[in-house]
């Protein structure tokens, strides 16, 4: 169960941001924070918000993470929208 409303996750523009990198393929903090104009650990945090909102997942890969959508967390936030 998601504990961060999706629809505040997706309000900030730099998890808009993040999401928009992780469209087509999983990467790392690393990987998402180059071109950012925030620090990695920000970059942390943004991933975390989008974590407990399901709007992402994560996959640890020996010592690194791998963070990618969840398309089921987007199939709940589709449901909601289609409504109107």
């Amino acid at each position: 169960m998601s504990t961060f409303d999706p629809f505040v996750a997706i309000s900030d523009p730099n998890r808009r941001h993040l999401l928009m990198a992780l469209r087509r393929e999983p990467k790392t903090v690393t990987e998402l924070s180059e071109g950012l104009p925030i620090s990695r650990p920000a970059v942390s945090q943004h991933l975390k918000a989008l974590l407990e909102s399901n709007l992402v997942r994560v996959t640890p890969v020996g010592t690194k993470r791998f963070y990618a959508i969840n398309h089921e967390g987007f199939a709940s936030l589709n449901m909601w929208i289609r409504q109107f």
